[in-house]
């Protein structure tokens, strides 16, 4: 059995002409990628230095192998807990993995196949969205362990509302991944051998984008999160102003009325 040293977090990096791809893998394939303290902090440390390079468009994570992207928090380490002290450093560690991906300045993309559940499923509702392979299932069996679920389970409302993740969580129960997509909880399910063009496709279409644009929408989007309607309208105000401080917009407008006009000229 791999021991907990041998899990890690693989990087590939991809240079496009218009930024850097991070794909990140959380590699512990002979445990279904469990989630143990060692892992989970070389996560969130991987996760805040990519965030802070200029240069990182978005980041896609993943699980090695195919046959989860994670099956959740390590449960020798949970069944080794010995008090509510230990218990909550333990979840801790979760929630600053799912914090780092939504604190991430660029969209973060999760890459699903196979199991994903608890912890797993957690932080994969915590990326800005979600790509399945027809053959992930979903699933918050915390209850079955005698635990709660708890942490970023608090996001799961805002996908799919409040009865699905009663539901989810109540029962412990393993959705599908047309069940999945159904509910909201991802927004797109392909087959295995089309996953990987799908998520390049998305990343096309973020790289396509103004990336000053991009980090100001995410941070926009956190801000809403939290935000009364009102305010919320306010925030998008200074953002739209915050934009012209740069010349994005300027030099991507005058593109786009070059390029329409090109158009007309040809037709």
């Amino acid at each position: 059995m791999t021991s907990a040293t041998a899990a890690r977090i693989d990087i590939r990096l991809d240079a496009h002409s218009r930024g850097r791809v991070a794909h990140v893998a959380l590699e512990n394939a002979a445990r279904l990628n469990a989630l143990g303290g060692e892992l989970l902090a070389k996560f969130v440390a991987e996760i805040e230095r990519l965030g802070r390079d200029p240069k990182m468009r978005a980041i896609v994570v993943t699980g090695a192998g195919e046959r989860a992207f994670t099956g959740g928090a390590d449960i020798n380490e949970m069944a080794a807990i010995d008090g509510p002290d230990a218990a909550r450093a333990f979840i801790t560690q979760v929630h600053r993995a799912c914090h780092a991906v939504r604190a991430a300045p660029i969209p973060v993309i999760a890459r699903v196949r196979g199991f994903c559940f608890g912890a797993g499923l957690e932080l994969v509702a915590s990326c800005d969205f979600r790509v399945a392979a027809s053959d992930a299932r979903f699933g918050m069996p915390e209850v079955r362990l005698g635990i709660p679920s708890v942490v970023e389970a608090a996001i799961l409302p805002q996908l799919i509302g409040w009865g699905r993740t009663r539901r989810l969580l109540y029962t412990g129960e393993t959705i599908d991944a047309a069940t999945a997509l159904a509910w909201g909880l991802v927004e797109e399910v392909v087959e295995p051998a089309g996953l990987d063009a799908t998520v390049e496709m998305r990343l096309a279409d973020i790289l396509a984008c103004g990336p000053a644009a991009i980090r100001q929408q995410k941070a926009l989007i956190r801000a809403w999160e939290s935000l009364p309607p009102d305010e919320a309208v306010a925030a998008g105000v200074e953002a739209f102003a915050d934009a012209y401080r740069g010349d994005e917009p300027r030099r991507m407008m005058a593109d786009f009325l070059a390029a329409q006009a090109a158009r007309k000229g040809r037709g």
